[in-house]
């Protein structure tokens, strides 16, 4: 028999229904991945015991006849999501022990369709991060490393890096992630796998540890467009208790797959032709517009003039929600609790989220509580708000123009851990790609692309009008049958 781990969702469902393994069989090799891949640390808990069960209740369900839609799938859960008695620490020492007494609104969507967890994976702590360097529990390794000898070890991207590194290297099929500013498209790209952030709302993030309520959205990482179809399929839907849900049917976005394009617009923006734009990318840009043209769209030019303020606008935004989010992390209800000799409440308070979060999360709540103050709200939140307006604008006047724009998810390949750390501006930079389709609330997919000079993935990233994911799936399927993206790492873990 071939190697189960090979398989992707769509051929472990079609497989384990035509009887051609048992869904024990596939949770028994993902396992077996998992116990072997320690040197990447992309898991925090592993939960062999979760998947072997659901695994079992597969078996039985298929000899009944009562199949659900991701029977006898493993997957790997984003260490965001809260899981009912499994630990969930956003990658911090807050939450170090944290067992929820219940489970996130995605997470209980996947175990109803028949999906077993694999584990809780690695992220930068709270989700704040590009390259997996910001968890408590140390960083994830990406699987990749350049061509010519060098062995340095590189990102997975962020923050959902141990998602995106799991999937890569087979220890899942496919995996959960959170997309507040890039978090799911650019370790996708780093990895050379598919991500989709689906449009805000699609996904509830009740049960999902809170970074920007305003931007925090969940979706599913794999290595094919199909299945990340089919992952969206069973995590979204409307949740009464999300107050930013969308009230929506789930389309069946996998019967919808075509990489017929013809009749339809692609836009490239012009704004996104910077200047001293990495000579790969650009390739690798060019490459999708002729495989998009090849599918059969037209290719026109749009304009998004207010994209060079998103980063900016992000960065005082996102932190400021985290300040308030992260205020909740007292020491007194749950999680970390520091309590100093003879420590007053202040001093406790103080204590514990000195101890409780690390020097990013720290950045993040300090730079969002200047801009939030009385004297500075103003002149940077209220500006940054008006400017996501803007780019909002930007977009739906591009979208009258075309049906999904075409850009790059990211504007390098993976790098070496260690290279952006000192230096947390060039570390933002790798979201300036990504952060715009955030602001905007809008659906947007990378998809693997080709390889750098030196042999790291590229992605491709596919933007479109919010709730018309099927656009996006589709442009990212054309992308995705031309590009003819094979590549593997090499396994040296």
């Amino acid at each position: 028999m071939a190697d189960l781990t090979d398989l992707t969702v769509a051929e472990i469902r079609d497989g384990f229904r035509a009887g051609t393994f048992s869904a024990r069989e596939v949770a028994e090799a993902f396992n077996a991945n998992v116990a072997a891949a320690k040197a990447l640390n992309a898991f925090i808990v592993e939960t062999p015991d979760h998947v072997l069960a659901a695994a079992d209740k597969a078996d039985s369900d298929r000899a009944a006849g009562t199949l659900k839609p991701l029977s006898g799938v493993p997957i790997g859960m984003k260490d965001l999501f809260c899981t009912q008695g499994v630990q969930t620490t956003a990658a911090s020492h807050m939450l170090e022990g944290f067992q929820p007494t219940y489970e996130s609104a995605v997470s209980q969507k996947l175990w109803d369709a028949g999906a077993g967890m694999l584990g809780k994976l690695n992220l930068d702590q709270f989700a704040m991060g590009s390259s997996n360097e910001t968890s408590y529990f140390g960083n994830v390794i990406s699987p990749w490393r350049r061509g010519g000898g060098d062995n340095a070890p590189l990102a997975p991207g962020g923050s959902s890096g141990g998602s995106s590194a799991a999937v890569s290297a087979r220890l899942c099929p496919a995996a959960t992630g959170t997309d507040t500013g890039g978090s799911i498209r650019q370790p996708a790209a780093f990895t050379g796998i598919s991500g989709i952030k689906p449009t805000y709302g699609r996904c509830s993030r009740w049960g999902i540890i809170a970074f920007a309520s305003s931007l925090d959205q969940a979706g599913p990482m794999a290595r094919t467009v199909r299945d990340c179809a089919i992952m969206l399929e069973n995590m979204a839907g409307f949740d009464a208790r999300d107050a930013t849900s969308l009230d929506l049917p789930v389309p069946q976005w996998e019967a919808g797959l075509s990489g017929d394009l013809n009749g339809k617009r692609v836009g490239i923006p012009k704004e996104y032709r910077v200047e001293g734009l990495d000579a790969d990318v650009a390739r690798v840009w060019d490459d999708g517009i002729a495989w998009l043209k090849d599918a059969g769209a037209e290719i026109v030019e749009v304009s998004l003039p207010h994209s060079k303020y998103a980063l900016p606008a992000y960065y005082i935004i996102a932190p400021a929600e985290a300040s308030s989010n992260l205020a909740r992390y007292d020491g007194v209800r749950y999680g970390l609790r520091e309590l100093p000799d003879g420590a007053n409440l202040q001093e406790m308070y103080a204590a514990t989220r000195a101890a409780g979060f690390g020097p990013e999360v720290k950045r993040r709540i300090i730079i969002g509580t200047y801009v939030l103050s009385a004297g500075f709200y103003d002149a940077y939140y209220t500006q940054a708000q008006k400017v996501r307006a803007l780019i909002a604008r930007d977009f739906a006047q591009a979208f009258e123009r075309c049906d999904v724009i075409l850009a790059p998810t990211a504007p390098s390949a993976a790098f070496a851990l260690g290279d952006k750390t000192a230096d947390p501006l060039s570390m933002y930079l790798n979201d300036v790609f990504a952060v715009p389709a955030s602001l905007a609330g809008l659906p947007g997919m990378s998809v693997p692309g080709g390889l750098s000079k030196d042999g790291l993935p590229l992605g491709l990233q596919i933007i479109g009008p919010a709730f018309d994911e099927q656009a996006v799936l589709n442009a990212g399927l054309a992308l995705e049958e031309r590009a003819g993206f094979v590549a593997r790492p090499d396994k040296w873990w």
